[in-house]
Formats: structure tokens, C-alpha cells, sequence
């Protein structure tokens, strides 16, 4: 889950009270995140706050992404269109599946034996 804050300003990055680079280290990260700001043309425009928690890096980077692109959406509805476009207002739906009874796991079975 991430909550995204938009203000006016130089482009600096807070998330979760560090900075990008920081807490981001892979540059696949920061650029999937980043995403939604070069869509929309307004990079170096907005101070970006960020609280994201749960998950991993992955899936926070996804997230932060998607939180991202609605503030956007909600601040000039005109980006609206290229964002979802881009596939940034889209969220992704798989869930961990549960676990079966009389199995170790979801999918994984117990080793079979013929004799």
C-alpha cells in the first residue's frame, strides 16, 4: 500500500523518509516508478511524499507507480489518457493463491511413491 503527496516543487523524493536513490538502489526500481512523471511531462515539477509498506521492493516500486499516476490523473485530468495508456492506472490482481489441505503448499505436492 503506498500514499503518494503531490506538491509543487524542485523534483525532491521522500519516501517513507528517504530518498529514492536510497531506498531504491536497483535503477530498474526508480525508473518504473518514475514512470508516470515523463508521461505526463512534469518531471522536476512536484515534490514527491511518499509512506509505502507491505510487500517487497518490487511490488512497493508498483505501487508507489500506480499512486503516482492517479495523483497525476487527479491534478490534470488531460495526462489521464496517456497514463492509462500506458497501463499506469491499471491495478495488477493476482493474490497469493491459499494453501490446500493435505498438501505442503498451494500448488506443491508431497513426493509420490509407488511402492
Amino acid at each position: 500500500m503506498a500514499r503518494v503527496l503531490l506538491r509543487p516543487g524542485s523534483g525532491r523524493w521522500s519516501i517513507n523518509g528517504r530518498s529514492l536513490d536510497e531506498y531504491f538502489p536497483r535503477p530498474a526500481h526508480r525508473i518504473r516508478i518514475a514512470d508516470p512523471l515523463r508521461v505526463a511531462e512534469s518531471e522536476g515539477t512536484f515534490d514527491v511524499q511518499v509512506r509505502v509498506r507491505g510487500g517487497g521492493l518490487t511490488g512497493q516500486a508498483d505501487a508507489i507507480r500506480m499512486g503516482l499516476a492517479r495523483a497525476l490523473s487527479a491534478h490534470d485530468e488531460e495526462v489521464r489518457v496517456p497514463l492509462r495508456e500506458g497501463g499506469m492506472l491499471t491495478r495488477d490482481a493476482r493474490k497469493v493463491e491459499r494453501k490446500k489441505p493435505g498438501r505442503p503448499k498451494a500448488r506443491k505436492r508431497f513426493q509420490f511413491s509407488k511402492r
